[in-house]
């Protein structure tokens, strides 16, 4: 009969069972923060999916850009036009992600490139300096890449900040100031002062709505409404934002794209919801998993010790 020694584990396959029990304790904890950030890049996207996927067709529930016609005088044409509210979101989406995976990853790499040094390495032994550090690096680099990002902003879009900014009154708006003896038709000066006044923070609708109805007058009475290059997108998004609805004929033309986009929006949503939930949960048990399995090693350790 061959001696028990034989059947018994040895401490150095204990040891090595151990190590692969870390490394799969660490894919574990690795895939449950994972799905965590996907969780959170839903969360964030049921505040940005209805502006998303009403800009796609060119739709925007409320003014913010302002829209050029082309029966405007040459001093306002040679601003050039803004671009539309997708390419905008687009450009801001795409600095967000930018800002959030940089400063995300860049401050774990300044963490770990700090920890080379000796002083840092003896302070980042405790966790809340460690955490204190990552997260001093992550506002440094946040706000170094929102310097560039402001740095590179399009001057055209510096310019139409500029000039429809006011404080109280929309007469104190450079381009109130300037429509004020600018020959131009009547229905072109309320179009712009219309969507300077709903571009204020907060939207002034008590000036905006006299050049609303300004509007609405125009196109039932004056002929030459449809020369004028206004755009029906944005005449949509003013009467919507002021009233809670289209009011007129050019207004109700985009109602097709509306409805498209309701119609997506309602389907990300259930879709984005769906997602989270799905995640939410295998992040739970993932980490549960992460969990057991550490305690695991735990008691292994503590037997070969």
């Amino acid at each position: 009969m061959p001696p028990l020694d034989e059947y018994a584990i040895q401490p150095q396959q204990l040891k090595t069972g151990v190590v692969a029990l870390q490394q799969r304790q660490k894919k574990l904890s690795f895939l449950a923060v994972l799905s965590m950030t996907v969780v959170l890049i839903s969360a964030i996207g049921f505040f940005i999916q209805q502006d998303v996927i009403y800009s796609f067709f060119g739709l925007s529930t409320e003014v913010q850009q302002l829209h050029m016609p082309a029966s405007v005088d040459a001093t306002l044409a040679n601003l050039g036009q803004q671009p539309d509210y997708f390419f905008s979101l687009l450009n801001w989406l795409g600095w967000l992600i930018l800002k959030l995976s940089v400063s995300f990853i860049g401050a774990f790499v300044l963490v770990h490139l700090l920890k080379k040094i000796r002083f840092f390495y003896i302070r980042f032994q405790s966790f809340v300096l460690k955490f204190v550090a990552w997260l001093l690096s992550f506002i440094l680099l946040w706000s170094a890449l929102s310097y560039v990002q402001h740095d590179r902003q399009d001057d055209t879009q510096q310019v139409y900040a500029k000039i429809v900014h006011y404080e109280k009154h929309i007469q104190e708006s450079e381009l109130a100031r300037y429509l004020q003896n600018a020959e131009m038709a009547a229905p072109v000066k309320a179009y712009l002062l219309a969507q300077t006044a709903l571009m204020h923070h907060p939207a002034d609708k008590d000036a905006a709505i006299p050049q609303v109805l300004t509007l609405v007058k125009a196109e039932q009475q004056d002929p030459q409404f449809l020369h004028y290059g206004f755009k029906p997108e944005q005449l949509w998004t003013m009467q919507q934002q002021v009233y809670g609805k289209a009011l007129t004929p050019m207004a109700q033309s985009v109602l097709k794209q509306v409805q498209q986009a309701q119609q997506l929006n309602t389907l990300v949503y259930y879709m984005n919801l769906a997602v989270m939930a799905l995640m939410l949960i295998l992040s739970a048990v993932l980490w549960f998993l992460s969990r057991h399995l550490q305690q695991r090693i735990l008691r292994i350790q503590q037997q070969l010790e």
